[in-house]
């Protein structure tokens, strides 16, 4: 088999990988644990390479679809992550888009030995496989971060009550 990693050049190139941030309508994440080298039993955001003549979009609702079992509505591009080392078989930029679960029910699926989906505090405990622990936190702060300014325009929205009493 060729080296993917490589031009016929013979140059180094980094692969493009898809991840998907697929949360619920409680607020909780599915992960999947891999089945496989590398970091295998470690949890990871569902995700993979993208195949030739695919976009990074179908490639993210495929591998989705692929290791969770839910059909999902790919939306926002939530970052981009590109440091060397991250994945030990070379070097990888991976994207990684807000996903909406549209139909099907988590199951672990292709290399992918289980999906499950964990709550905000449930995340902190888990041992992750690349650098999936990072994004995690990243978009958990920015997550929290909008709901407090969210929270805090609306309280700011609110008319005031008069204090004390009225009087008749």
């Amino acid at each position: 088999m060729k080296d993917l990693f490589k031009l016929e050049s013979g140059e180094k190139v980094p692969r493009l990988t898809t991840d998907a941030w697929i949360r619920d309508r409680s607020g909780r994440l599915l992960l999947v644990r891999r089945g496989h080298p590398p970091f295998q039993g470690s949890w990871a955001l569902p995700g993979g390479f993208c195949d030739w003549g695919e976009t990074t979009e179908e490639a993210c609702a495929r591998e989705a679809k692929e290791e969770t079992g839910l059909t999902v509505k790919v939306g926002e591009l939530l970052g981009v992550y590109s440091r060397p080392g991250r994945d030990p078989r070379g070097q990888t930029v991976s994207l990684v888009y807000a996903c909406r679960p549209i139909r099907g029910k988590a199951l672990g699926g292709d290399d992918a030995a289980e999906a499950r989906w964990f709550t905000p505090r449930e995340l902190r405990a888990l041992e992750f496989a690349f650098d999936h622990g990072e994004v995690v936190r990243e978009h958990l702060g920015r997550a929290s971060k909008a709901r407090r300014k969210a929270s805090k325009a609306k309280s700011k929205a609110r008319p005031r009550r008069p204090r004390g009493r009225s009087r008749s």
